[in-house]
């Protein structure tokens, strides 16, 4: 890798590009002698490309059996790009992490996805992820010696494969975008020159190992910019530069390989919008509309197939799924937290299950391929941990770069991975298990057309929970929805919950707790109940700008109250109760009636805090229940050092009672009342 950057500085200037974004990516009508010279120097590599010897796997030519049970997408094609992203997977090696096939022997893993019906590999290569000492930023450590030797065994498994170039030494995407350190400080058309000369060499070498390229992404994730650079016109002749490069070398070799452009947040469907307008209004000469699309962060699938619909309809551009995953557990494999925790419910419909995680991808490509889009790849299916959860791996992660980032990264990125680097975030949402065994989800692949079979078991039983009130009955569902491996099956069935733990709940006080039921077949469905002293003052702190439900009185002509929004006088959130007075003493009062309370005791308080008020001042929080009254006396006592007056044992019977507060209270004092709360305590 690093010769590259020894020769760019001589090389840039030499590209022939063009000098101004507005121009276009088209090639000028005189080409430099420079580039002559390298297009000939490609055409010469052409004539001694290497050969690889190719073993295909062909797909299944109906449905078969399986231990997942798939859908078939009935019209779906054999070329739908059916992608794995595998760029960690030379690190993982080396870090002593060994793959196995179905059968439980070692195996290469380019192999094993080949058989499970991957048909391109996806593989990112940064310019210089290395310090000056040759230690590795880690994240695969992903230079171009690396893409070749994944690439070159993609190959052999009769697999094409996309390189994702992120004109960047380590990790690019919306939040950072680092040129990479051979090219700091140069201007933009600097940059551009450089990276024409690293695009077209890199991909020299890589078709000259053989490597059968078949896309090329000039940038990866690059809604806010690209090496360094934000402004639109520069980054569209980074683009230029780069598609540029693509084009003449895969002419050069006779190939036919595809520039993709690669974006994020589609659910931002107006920014995609722009974004791909400005592709079109600067030129850039692309063939394949790149999204990332993970279905917990970037929407639902009918919005992805919007987005990729208006770009194809109006702006004529192919478009794939770049990016994708979902998770198979919630555990973590190596210690280090994951990304995406697969807390069920994150995505309804799914659960962190390895049959959720085969659903998720098929649905993923039944939405992509009703949206006419090319394919899918998935994200670092084959990042499994390095190590285990209870063992100290991060001698092995800075050795080896099998983390997501080494403590090396730190001088080139020192916002993120110098702060936060450690192991890998995305084990639980690989498609192996964490011991390096295909998981049955990976067959999803292969089984799109014709689908599988399987027999009919639960997938997942949705998380339940339920609140009540203090006092109140506690009744859980009858039935509970099961969802199966079949979808179609889903069905309400009877459960039968723990009496002895149902008897354990104490409902005359707040409190958590967790009672299991059990279906017929055993399978057994947790609910997470909640005993909580509801609040039944309405409006209890101001915050809602409807306070009809409050009733202020005072004496005298001028009110005195207000309701203030001031954060620094509140008990909590902006606003509060105010009172103050430099013309008169005050006597005023703010109360509520509440109707349709449920028989029982209740408890009462509120918060207040103010000063410079006489001894002789009268504060109090008072009840009414059936035409008598209980008190709270208290006095304030300074800014900020809120009082909690409290009155405990309401006894309500008929349904109705009026809480409030009252003030007599001198000119020039001040204060606020905040936080009123009523809680039943019992019935």
């Amino acid at each position: 890798m690093k010769r590259f950057h020894k020769k760019l500085l001589a090389l840039c200037i030499s590209a022939g590009l063009c000098s101004a974004a507005l121009a276009g990516c088209g090639a000028s009508d005189t080409e430099s002698a420079a580039v002559t010279e390298e297009t000939t120097q490609a055409e010469e590599s052409a004539q001694t490309e290497s050969t690889i010897e190719v073993t295909t796997f062909p797909l299944p030519e109906g449905p078969e059996e399986s231990e997942i049970f798939i859908e078939p997408i009935a019209d779906i094609s054999d070329d739908f790009i059916r992608g794995m992203d595998a760029s960690a997977v030379l690190s993982l090696e080396n870090s002593g992490v060994t793959y196995y096939n179905y059968e439980g022997e070692e195996q290469d893993v380019f192999m094993t996805l080949a058989q499970s019906g991957v048909n391109y590999i996806r593989l990112r290569v940064w310019n210089d992820p290395y310090d000056e000492n040759g230690n590795g930023y880690g994240g695969g450590n992903n230079d171009l010696a690396t893409a070749i030797e994944l690439g070159k065994r993609a190959t052999q498994y009769g697999m094409k494969v996309s390189i994702d170039f992120h004109y960047s030494d380590f990790w690019a995407d919306p939040k950072r975008q680092h040129a990479p350190k051979a090219w700091e400080g140069m201007s933009g058309e600097e940059k551009a020159d450089a990276l024409y000369t690293f695009t077209k060499e890199s991909l020299t070498e890589l078709l000259d190992a053989g490597v059968n390229v078949g896309m090329v992404q000039i940038g990866n994730e690059i809604n806010n910019g690209m090496s360094g650079e934000t402004d639109v016109p520069t980054v569209m002749n980074l683009l230029c530069s780069g598609s540029k490069a693509v084009r003449e070398t895969s002419e050069a070799y006779g190939k036919d390989i595809q520039v993709v452009v690669h974006y994020t947040n589609i659910e931002l469907t107006d920014e995609i919008d722009n974004i791909a307008s400005n592709l079109e209004e600067y030129g850039v000469d692309y063939d394949i509309f790149g999204l990332s699309y993970y279905p917990f962060w970037d929407g639902t699938n009918e919005n992805m197939q919007a987005v990729a619909t208006n770009i194809q309809e109006k702006y004529g551009k192919e478009v794939i799924i770049a990016e994708t995953s979902y998770c198979y557990t919630t555990e973590d494999g190596d210690g280090f937290a994951n990304s995406f925790d697969g807390i069920e419910g994150i995505v309804d419909g799914y659960a962190a299950t390895v049959q959720s995680q085969a659903t998720m991808i098929r649905d993923i490509c039944a939405a992509a391929n009703e949206a006419g889009l090319l394919g899918v790849f998935y994200w670092e299916g084959t990042w499994i941990p390095v190590g285990d959860a209870t063992a100290d791996n991060s001698s092995i992660w800075e050795k080896y770069g099998s983390g997501w980032a080494s403590s090396y990264a730190g001088e080139y990125d020192p916002d993120d991975s110098g702060l936060y680097y450690g192991g890998c975030s995305w084990d639980n949402q690989a498609m192996f298990d964490f011991d390096g065994y295909p998981l049955a989800s990976l067959n999803v692949w292969k089984y799109l057309k014709y689908g599988s079979t399987a027999p009919l078991a639960v997938d997942y039983v949705p998380s339940l929970s339920a609140t009540f009130d203090v006092g109140a009955e506690i009744e859980l569902p009858e039935t509970v929805e099961v969802v199966y491996n079949d979808r179609s099956a889903n069905e309400e069935v009877a459960v039968t919950w723990d009496e002895a733990q149902l008897a354990a709940i104490d409902t005359s006080v707040g409190g958590t707790y967790e009672v299991t039921g059990s279906l017929e077949d055993g399978t057994t469905v947790p609910c997470a109940i909640e005993v909580v002293m509801a609040n039944y003052v309405q409006n209890p702190s101001f915050e809602d700008a409807d306070t009809s439900m409050w009733n202020v009185t005072y004496e005298g002509d001028t009110n005195p109250t207000d309701f203030q929004s001031k954060a620094d006088d509140a008990y909590s959130g902006e606003i509060a109760f105010h009172f103050w007075s430099g013309d008169s003493d005050m006597d005023f009062a703010i109360e509520q009636e509440i109707t349709v309370l449920a028989p029982g005791t209740y408890q009462l308080s509120a918060f207040a805090q103010g000063g410079d008020m006489s001894d002789d001042s009268e504060l109090e929080l008072y009840a009414i229940v059936d035409g008598e009254e209980q008190t709270a006396s208290f006095m304030v006592a300074g800014w900020a050092n809120w009082q909690n007056p409290s009155i405990p044992e309401i006894r309500v019977t008929d349904g109705t009672l009026t809480v409030g507060v009252r003030m007599k209270c001198n000119v020039g004092s001040w204060g606020t009342v905040d936080d009123f709360t009523l809680n039943k305590v019992s019935n």
